[in-house]
């Protein structure tokens, strides 16, 4: 054990836990939520034409990245900031804004890394439970703000459960939020949204400066080995956070792929390569009803079988089918959507579990 003293939030954090990694052929990782097909050509060739020239300094803020999402979005520059990855960015918000003994409150169950990044900034989790489909309750959230309170944070889709929030919630969540306390939409999973009702935290941008938008490169855009995120907000907000994150935290060939993703072409493959993976989503989720399994709303390129205490027992059985699944221990089980082969495996894997636990 260290002499050195480590601070008891970092000694009792909660691990994360990745998604298992595949280690032979003809294993089907759908455990981390990455796009079934690789980055794009053009995408490719900026990021190994950007290699050759890694031994010099990226843009400390990557301001041709950051000038190529503003007008994307159709916001300033300033805006705009670029991370390591959304989950380094969330770290950054929280550190921005958090002091010790703070609250931070979100839906749960959520993406894990949430709880992690709020102990580190040495601020307090406060979790609301998801409702019983899944979905953030939204009266629940509003009501446990408190004087203490200086976030809140929303995941839409909502990784793992799969639902978004509509328009109407999602409008009802950033009004209902005290201007003094900074409302944080991640929208990692937007880009395989198919249902019309779902809203879109940048158009609520104009009207709400406590407001901040994150969306990342490493899902619809296949580029999750680069890890590039970003946030959108009012620029008093990212100027600060901005003076917070790691200097030069995007690397040289992720700033160039990243702009590359941005290209009219690329976003046009992007878009169809999403809307390939949301029609496949929807296929399995049919199938999966067929088979008798509740489901509930899945919007991004995942969905989850709620199976408490048989989760572990359930990985296990597609791990032996050549399935890696992320495991939820007590909770459930989620599955990314990969080829339509890979789908199939999961279909038969799961119809498989159903009649020896009938």
């Amino acid at each position: 054990m260290t002499p050195v003293h480590i601070r008891s939030a970092v000694q009792t954090l909660p691990a994360y836990v990745p998604g298992a990694r595949s280690t032979g052929d003809g294993i089907a990782k759908l455990s981390s939520n990455e796009l079934p097909y690789p980055a794009q050509d053009s995408v490719i060739a900026a990021l190994t034409g950007a290699a050759t020239g890694v031994n010099r300094y990226p843009e400390m803020t990557g301001d041709t990245l950051v000038e190529a999402i503003a007008r994307r979005h159709s916001v300033a520059p300033e805006q705009v900031v670029v991370g390591n990855g959304s989950v380094a960015l969330v770290q950054h918000v929280l550190d921005t804004v958090c002091d010790e003994g703070d609250d931070v409150v979100l839906p749960w169950r959520s993406f894990e890394a949430y709880p992690i990044c709020i102990a580190v900034a040495g601020a307090r989790a406060i979790k609301v439970p998801v409702t019983a489909d899944g979905r953030h309750d939204v009266p629940a959230m509003l009501a446990a703000i408190t004087p203490r309170t200086r976030v809140v944070i929303a995941c839409t889709p909502n990784n793992p459960t799969g639902p978004a929030l509509t328009a109407a919630e999602l409008a009802e969540l950033v009004e209902g939020v005290p201007e003094r306390v900074l409302v944080l939409v991640d929208e990692a999973y937007l880009d395989f949204v198919t249902d019309d009702a779902v809203g879109d935290a940048l158009s609520l941008l104009a009207d709400h400066p406590n407001l901040l938008v994150s969306r990342t490169f490493s899902k619809a855009h296949a580029l999750a080995g680069m890890r590039v995120g970003y946030l959108v907000g009012e620029p008093g907000i990212i100027s600060a956070i901005r003076s917070v994150a790691t200097p030069f935290g995007v690397n040289l060939p992720a700033q160039a792929a990243a702009v590359a993703a941005l290209e009219p072409a690329a976003l046009a493959e992007t878009a169809r390569r999403a809307a390939a993976v949301a029609a496949e989503r929807d296929r399995v989720l049919d199938a999966l009803r067929e088979q008798g399994w509740q489901l509930p709303d899945a919007q991004g390129n995942f969905y989850w079988l709620q199976v408490g205490d048989q989760t572990t027992a359930l990985a296990a059985h597609l791990r032996d089918a050549g399935i890696l699944a992320r495991p939820f221990t007590g909770e459930g089980v989620r599955i990314s959507v990969g080829t339509p082969a890979e789908n199939d495996r999961v279909l038969a894997a799961v119809a498989a579990w159903r009649a020896l636990h009938a």
